[in-house]
């Protein structure tokens, strides 16, 4: 796995398909994942690694808008970060759902596990997240 230059961006060598970039969040122990690409079979391997990377943190957001596409062992690695993080105590959150990927989350059920914000900054804002997901987007 590449990460360019200490600067946090996930990628396997010779796929440009996929990229995950790691940022800080706004509060100690949170982290932002932004996700570009497609998220599938042949492109998952940095969402893995820089999930457990960053398996200690008390909340990742997982920024889709940059997602054009996620197929199911996309979501299925996100189920499984989702378990990952709650087993150490933290919480994984999306935002940013865009269609065709929202309409995979919905159609699945998978939407309704998790916490889903329409965007990052709306993620970020919440002060106290609940838990579960309510299926629709906190505002």
């Amino acid at each position: 796995m590449d990460v360019d230059g200490g600067a946090g961006t996930w990628r396997k060598p010779g796929r440009a398909r996929f990229d995950v970039r790691v940022r800080p969040g706004t509060a100690d122990g949170v982290v932002v994942f932004e996700l570009g690409g497609e998220l599938d079979h042949d492109t998952v391997a940095p969402l893995r690694e820089a999930v457990e990377e960053h398996a200690r943190a008390r909340r990742i957001v997982v920024d889709c808008s940059g997602l054009g596409f996620c197929d199911s062992t996309g979501l299925n690695a996100l189920l499984k970060a989702r378990l990952r993080m709650r087993e150490t105590g933290g919480h994984l959150d999306l935002a940013g759902l865009r269609p065709p990927v929202d309409r995979m989350f919905d159609i699945t059920g998978a939407r309704a596990v998790f916490r889903v914000y329409e965007d990052t900054d709306r993620a970020l804002a919440d002060p106290a997240p609940r838990e579960g997901g309510a299926g629709r987007d906190r505002r």
